[in-house]
C-alpha cells in the first residue's frame, strides 16, 4: 500500500528515479528498441527472467510510468495501456469470456465496436447478442447462463 496521497501519486506514481541529474518529468522514450548490456542481457530480458525493455510494442519506459501511475492512482495492483480502445476491448473482453460465451451488446454502437464484435470474437466462438437500446427488457431477453458482460456505447 502506497502512503502518499492522491496528488502527489497524480504526479509522482511510477516515476523513473535517476541519480542526482536525473530529469524532473517523466520523459517521453520515441524508440522503438531498447540497448542490451551483452547477450546475456538480451537473453534474460527474452526469457522474462530479467526486467526491462526490449522493443516498444510490448513495453517502454513512459508506458510503464503510465501504468504504474494509473494504478497507484486507482489502488490496484497493475495497469495496462494500450494505444487504442479497440485494443483495449478486446482485451477486457477476452479476459471475461471465452468460446462458448455470450455478451448482450446495444446495437447503437460505433462501427469498428460492431465489426470486432461480430467477426473477430466470433472467430473465438464468443457471441455477440445486440439489443435495440431504449427498452431494457430488450436486453433481458437476451441473457442466460454463458452470459459474461452487457456492453452499451455512449
Amino acid at each position: 500500500m502506497n502512503s502518499q496521497h492522491f496528488d502527489t501519486l497524480q504526479v509522482h506514481a511510477g516515476r523513473i528515479k535517476s541519480g542526482s541529474n536525473g530529469p524532473c518529468a517523466t520523459p517521453i522514450f520515441q524508440t522503438s528498441s531498447f540497448l542490451f548490456d551483452d547477450s546475456d542481457h538480451a537473453a534474460q530480458l527474452f526469457e522474462l527472467k530479467a526486467p526491462g525493455h526490449i522493443y516498444t510494442r510490448l513495453s517502454n519506459p513512459t508506458t510503464d510510468v503510465l501504468e504504474q501511475r494509473v494504478a497507484a492512482l486507482e489502488g490496484g495492483t497493475a495497469a495496462v495501456a494500450v494505444s487504442s480502445g479497440q485494443a483495449s476491448q478486446f482485451l477486457a473482453i477476452q479476459n471475461i469470456a471465452g468460446s462458448g460465451d455470450n455478451i448482450v451488446s446495444s446495437s447503437s454502437l460505433y462501427g469498428g465496436s460492431y465489426n470486432q464484435f461480430r467477426i473477430s470474437f466470433a472467430k473465438l466462438g464468443i457471441d455477440f447478442r445486440f439489443a435495440q437500446k431504449g427498452n431494457i427488457q430488450n436486453f433481458e431477453r437476451l441473457i442466460d447462463s454463458r452470459t459474461k458482460a452487457i456492453f452499451i456505447e455512449t
